[in-house]
């Protein structure tokens, strides 16, 4: 499994990164994290992940706690992309690690995003709040979330 849309990072070319930073429109990127639960709903598990403003494709994905290093980790993941403009809710994670000028809060520029959730939950029951339908261990848990993203946002045959 990938944590990175490699087919969309292969379309960038290498000095690609470079001229977005002179160009007028830059890659922009939504961010947001979705909580889960593992066995009860004492044992929370978080998917961050980051799609394309203008797309809505994802770019990347980390399921892990929901500290600071979780998204410090996506960030990382991020890198490649050159993305310029982030657009998130006012988690504090977001605000501590990013630049205010690469940074904008508020719900307007996170629809997307939050549609997304909606279409995840939906179509993985471990991710719908009330459910008879759980993991009963992180691993399974991230390799079924993982499975999915892979498969049908990244277009991996798996």
């Amino acid at each position: 499994m990938k944590a990175v849309n490699e087919a969309r990072l292969a379309q960038l070319e290498p000095t690609q990164t470079i001229v977005k930073l002179c160009q007028w429109k830059d890659l922009e990127a939504e961010a947001d994290e979705m909580w889960s639960f593992v066995g009860s709903k004492q044992q929370q598990r978080w998917l961050w992940h980051a799609i394309d403003h203008h797309t809505g494709e994802v770019l990347a994905y980390v399921l892990s706690n929901h500290q600071d290093s979780a998204f410090v980790e996506l960030k990382t993941l991020l890198e490649p992309f050159g993305i310029m403009q982030f657009y998130t809710d006012g988690w504090g994670a977001y605000e501590r690690h990013l630049e205010p000028a690469f940074h904008t809060v508020g719900k307007a520029n996170t629809q997307t995003i939050e549609r997304k959730h909606l279409t995840l939950r939906t179509r993985i029951k471990r991710l719908a709040r009330k459910t008879i339908c759980f993991s009963k261990s992180i691993w399974l848990h991230d390799v079924v979330i993982g499975l999915f993203i892979n498969r049908y946002e990244f277009g991996l045959n798996i």
